[in-house]
């Protein structure tokens, strides 16, 4: 009997193949990249450090981020009322909220061997079982290890890093283990891979605290955001990706500098309504379940399942 297999089931099950195999090759990591970006949307999340949108130390119309206010938010869709869920904080429950669409009861900024999960329901799991390339880009790291402890004095915190905190992404909370590292990059390597094909469909960047804002390392916080921001972000806006509209990217922040917000958060690319504001109401569980839409990944996970999308910030979904 002949066994017929539909063109993209092949697809699905090459890249699937390939993404299996740990630890992969330079070329033939590059080569599943390519294959299963084609001409399907790529993600950009970006995610800045303890901002108000607007008020004391706020961002938007800030005099001291004027590559956000005056560049990004022409070509932006802004979400004026974006918030963190409620009464979540500190960093670490928010970083693992846009992963797992919950904080699992953790209420403080604990390493990765106080608070590993076992559980295999977060984003990055769901992208991987579909075949669809994933990538962390940290700031900071040196990429010889699974970066589970802070790094470059400190430059680097684990608790922005979301993925070092599962167990099936670090092998059990293993330094050296294999799938980690392939996945948890520095991010210095972004520039060449966009120029190879070879990031992922879904990139979480990081900066390190510095540049997102966390610290004030000797400046204004919301300064070192923006000038962060300015020599970043021409870099995938010049990618051929970017040019060729396949890329969305978001620059969301994790929680508020004092209550719970409403925090930054910005929509560039792919669709999106340029010049646009909005006042829905949304937090990370928004975030979640539009990333999940996008990648048409499920089950929908944890408060993800009963928030409502991103979609008004878009002509229409990648």
């Amino acid at each position: 009997m002949q066994l017929s297999i539909a063109p993209r089931s092949v697809t699905r099950f090459l890249s699937s193949a390939l993404l299996a195999l740990a630890p992969l090759s330079p070329l033939s990591w590059a080569q599943a990249q390519a294959a299963a970006q084609s001409n399907r949307p790529i993600v950009f999340l970006i995610v800045i450090e303890n901002k108000n949108a607007v008020g004391t130390g706020g961002v938007y119309g800030s005099p001291e981020a004027p590559y956000i206010n005056h560049t990004l938010f022409p070509m932006a869709a802004v979400a004026n009322n974006y918030f963190n869920p409620p009464g979540n904080h500190p960093s670490l429950p928010n970083y693992l909220w846009m992963e797992a669409g919950k904080s699992f009861g953790i209420r403080d900024d604990g390493p990765p061997s106080q608070h590993s999960q076992s559980t295999h329901d977060h984003l990055s799991n769901l992208l991987q079982n579909a075949g669809i390339p994933w990538r962390a880009y940290a700031e900071s790291i040196s990429g010889n290890i699974c970066p589970l402890t802070t790094e470059s004095g400190g430059l680097y915190q684990t608790k922005h890093e979301p993925y070092v905190y599962f167990s099936d992404v670090t092998n059990g909370g293993n330094i050296h283990s294999s799938y980690c590292i392939q996945h948890v990059r520095p991010m210095s390597e972004l520039q060449g891979d966009l120029q190879r094909g070879a990031i992922g469909r879904y990139n979480f960047i990081t900066p390190n605290i510095c540049h997102d804002g966390h610290d004030s390392c000797g400046g204004n916080e919301v300064a070192h955001i923006d000038g962060w921001l300015r020599s970043f972000l021409p870099g995938i806006f010049n990618s051929a990706q970017y040019k060729q509209g396949h890329v969305v990217v978001f620059l969301a922040t994790d929680e508020a500098a004092n209550g719970d917000g409403p925090i930054p958060f910005l929509a560039l690319g792919q669709g999106v309504k340029r010049g646009y504001r909005n006042e829905i109401r949304y937090t990370h569980s928004s975030l979640l379940r539009t990333l999940e839409e996008i990648f048409h990944v499920g089950p929908l996970l944890g408060n993800a399942a009963s928030a409502n999308d991103l979609r008004d910030l878009f002509n229409g979904l990648p």
